[in-house]
């Protein structure tokens, strides 16, 4: 067993006795951990809002070596997720970072940039102006991060590149865009122009800044069922949070 120290976003709990509870983090050096958080189920425990869902904390912990849960011995708040105006939307769009988290995201396997993302998305969610478009910017992160991050430059049946004359179609068992020549009947369904494809390729890209792009609502009516269809796709069914975000 060895003593670890991490900064780290409280992304599920569980209880595990009367007095204790289970609690699953995504953490910038180690990635998704589970760990038994004792006393914390009591009026007044060692953690107190520490630990809430949606928490950014430090955490201490000792790492089980023997493929057990791990043991919180402290965790001090660095910020809580409140959305400014108690915008529904925007507080069931932080539950779904934390499902996309806990779902796509493998036991200690450390993604830094991908925790940065994740605390910058909260942020935004919770003062920026458009949740949307933060939702769609941390999705496609976290497909990046995880290697299933769809091709949105050529087409994947002739791999061709992508041209602004055309619209294209959505091939998600392929991972990516499909021309017209190539296009079959099951793809008409999700078609998206040359300008929503561009907005898609820069989302896509770490680093930028993703508050200075505009989406249209025409655009978002192409590119959300494209992200919600890739992420169901990688989840193997449909995201919980989905049926209260109405994606």
């Amino acid at each position: 067993m060895s003593l670890q120290k991490t900064d780290a976003l409280v992304i599920r709990q569980t209880d595990f006795s009367e007095t204790s509870k289970v609690v699953t983090f995504f953490t910038r050096e180690f990635g998704k951990i589970s760990a038994i958080a004792k006393g914390a189920r009591r009026l007044k425990g060692p953690f107190e809002a520490a630990i809430d869902l949606l928490t950014t904390c430090r955490i201490v912990f000792i790492r089980k070596s023997t493929g057990g849960l791990d043991i919180l011995t402290e965790a001090q708040l660095a910020s809580r997720f409140r959305p400014a105006g108690r915008e529904l939307f925007r507080l069931y769009a932080g539950y779904y970072v934390a499902e996309l988290l806990c779902d796509l995201t493998e036991e200690y396997d450390p993604h830094p940039d991908l925790f940065d993302e994740a605390c910058n998305t909260l942020q935004s969610l919770a003062e920026g102006p458009d949740a949307n478009r933060t939702a769609i910017r941390f999705e496609l992160a976290v497909l990046r991060e995880i290697g299933q991050l769809p091709a949105f430059d050529v087409c994947m049946g002739c791999g061709t590149p992508v041209t602004p004359s055309q619209t294209y179609g959505f091939w998600v068992s392929q991972g990516g865009l499909v021309c017209a020549n190539c296009r079959k009947e099951e793809f008409r369904q999700n078609l998206i122009q040359h300008g929503s494809i561009r907005l898609l390729q820069s989302l896509s890209q770490p680093g930028v800044a993703a508050d200075r792009l505009t989406i249209s609502p025409s655009q978002m009516k192409e590119i959300r069922p494209i992200v919600t269809s890739a992420i169901s796709h990688v989840l193997g069914h449909r995201a919980k949070m989905f049926r209260y975000l109405d994606l």
